[in-house]
Order: C-alpha cells, then sequence, then structure tokens
C-alpha cells in the first residue's frame, strides 16, 4: 500500500513509519520540516502543513491510505489561542478533503482518550470536533484514541519532572489523577495493524480470487491504553526513582493548583496555562482496554516501571526495552 503519515516525523510518527516501511508498504512522511528526521532511507520526506490546505493536497492525493497523527500535546500551552482548531479541527478538515478529493481509500485518525465536542478542554474539545469531521467523511476510516504514551523523546516524564522537584515535592490533588500510559512500541504495531485488512483486501481484489476480503477494522473507534493504571503521583516516585532518587508527595488543593496554572497564562515562556489546569482533573484510563482487537493481552505490554528500569518495589534495576 502507498501511506502517507500525516505527523510522519515526530515521537510517533518516526518508529510508524519505519514499522510500515518494514511490512512493504511505500510510505510517505509529511510534516512542516522533514528534512532532518530520522528515517529508513525508503521512506520519502515531503513537507507541508495540514493547516493549509494548498501545502498538502497534492502530495496525498494518489495514496491508498493516510494516517493522521499530527497534534498538539495535551501537557503544555500551544502556541496560540487558536492553535487546537487551527490544527486538531482544521488540519484534520484539510487532510480529509484532500484524502476525499484524491482518490484516498483508507483514514486512520489518531484521537485522544476523552475526545468529546464537548469536553472540558480544548485539547479534547477539538480532538473530539475531529473525530466528526472523519466519521462523517466518505472515507473507509478507523479511529485510534491512546491514553498518554510512553517512550523515548515522549513528553509525559518530562512534564512531570516539570511539575516536581526531586526529594519533597507538591502536586495538585496530591497526584491522584489516574493515568493508563502505554509505551510507543506497543502502540506503533497495532496502528500498523489498522491498515493489515486493508492490504490483504487489495490483494485479495488484485487476484481475483475467492470472496472480497474485509476490512475488520473500518468503522470502528478503539481506546488503547497499558497494562497498568498509575497516578500522576506513582509517575513522579518511577521517575525519580529512574535517576536513583527518591520523592515525598505534598498534595496542593486542586483550587490553588487551578489558580496557579491558570494564573500564568499570559507568560509566553511558562508552558502551563488554565486547560492544563483543567486536564489534571480528568482521568486517563479506559473501560474496556481494545488492544484485543489486535491480538494482544494486556499483560503482553510494557508497563511504565519496566521501561524505566525500575522493579515493583521501587529499585532501579538493571534493563529496559528496546525503542
Amino acid at each position: 500500500m502507498k501511506i502517507l503519515v500525516a505527523g510522519g516525523t515526530g515521537f510517533i510518527g518516526t518508529p510508524l513509519c519505519t514499522e510500515l516501511h518494514e511490512r512493504g508498504h511505500e510510505v510517505t512522511a509529511l510534516s512542516r520540516d522533514p528534512s532532518d528526521a530520522d528515517l529508513p532511507a525508503g521512506v520519502d520526506r515531503v513537507a507541508g502543513d495540514v493547516s493549509a490546505y494548498d501545502s498538502i493536497a497534492e502530495t496525498v492525493a494518489g495514496h491508498d491510505a493516510v494516517v493522521n497523527l499530527v497534534s498538539l500535546s495535551p501537557l503544555y500551552q500551544p502556541p496560540d489561542e487558536d492553535a487546537h482548531e487551527r490544527i486538531h479541527l482544521g488540519g484534520t478538515a484539510n487532510l480529509v478533503r484532500a484524502a476525499e478529493d484524491g482518490g484516498v481509500d483508507r483514514f486512520l485518525q489518531m484521537s485522544a482518550l476523552g475526545a468529546d465536542p464537548d469536553a472540558d478542554t480544548e485539547f479534547l474539545r477539538t480532538k473530539g470536533e475531529a473525530e466528526d469531521v472523519v466519521t462523517e467523511s466518505r472515507l473507509a476510516w478507523t479511529i485510534v484514541r491512546p491514553s498518554v504514551v510512553f517512550g523515548d523523546g515522549a513528553e509525559f516524564l518530562e512534564f512531570t519532572k516539570q511539575l516536581t522537584t526531586p526529594y519533597v515535592t507538591g502536586l495538585p490533588g496530591g497526584g491522584k489523577t489516574r493515568f493508563q500510559p502505554i509505551w510507543v512500541g506497543d502502540l506503533v504495531p497495532m496502528l500498523a495493524d489498522v491498515l493489515a485488512d486493508s492490504e490483504a483486501r487489495r490483494a485479495s481484489d488484485a487476484s481475483g480470487q475467492g470472496p472480497r476480503a474485509a476490512d475488520s477494522h473500518v468503522g470502528e473507534t478503539y481506546e488503547i491504553a497499558g497494562p497498568q493504571i498509575v497516578t500522576l503521583a506513582d509517575a513522579t516516585e518511577l521517575a525519580y526513582a529512574a535517576e536513583g532518587k527518591s520523592v515525598s508527595i505534598v498534595s496542593i488543593p486542586m483550587s490553588l493548583a487551578k489558580f496557579g496554572l491558570s494564573a500564568i497564562d499570559p507568560v509566553p515562556f511558562l508552558p502551563f496555562g488554565a486547560d492544563q489546569a483543567r486536564s489534571l482533573e480528568i482521568n486517563n484510563t479506559v473501560v474496556t482496554n481494545d488492544v484485543s482487537a489486535f491480538g494482544v493481552s494486556e499483560d503482553e505490554l510494557t508497563t511504565l516501571g519496566s521501561y524505566l528500569g525500575v522493579g515493583a518495589d521501587g529499585r532501579r534495576e538493571a534493563s529496559r526495552p528496546s525503542p
């Protein structure tokens, strides 16, 4: 298949492009500046901005599938107040339009747990509105909503350490916000598998033999998470344990934390603001973990502790999984 990965040079996009290339697909990585991306030689790199339709339309045309990974961070303030609308909603609308106009069949949208047009944060609200654009399109779509994704180059642990200090630290609400983080090395093969049935169908159609194969993932929305629920306090303790440091958590009332983070909204060099404060009141876990749709069980997945090389006793271990 010819697959375009929008956001193909990012934290998730780079390993996904690599995975798809290794599976024999013709892969194009689309980003605003793909020149320095660490991608296999066989992956094409194309510059384009999803918020500008004319910069992507020609590139999208002629592909069999489009994967949309373009996203702002839920953890940090966006560059401007319109960024969520422009990138999540407008960018998705432009990709969908370009795909429909360009003869693309399959569309994989990476969204987020809690995405809803009526959500309390701009991040989740615009993610939900973007999902509506996808589901109302003429494309054969699939939506994946992951929990927080961790791995080399991820923001989750960096954000946690920016909020805290070793030894003694305060956390909003005592760090009780719950996450179910998934390792990028576990998530990426599932994203690639979403398109596997499409490749099988194309091969079946080309051979002209036997019944037409079905795309079992088309029209599905999957909520994907890791094997363990951890609180923000747990993640903080693990992050410092990986460095051989301990930390004691002091609870900061959520109302005070919200006021403090909201107050720094106008300060451009501080990365947290009102939307991030509201996000700390929203748990990021699944009711049913849809990893089973990809033939995976939770006990096969990598925990945050094992990735960091921290054992169940909170002590550092010798090894961690390869990215």
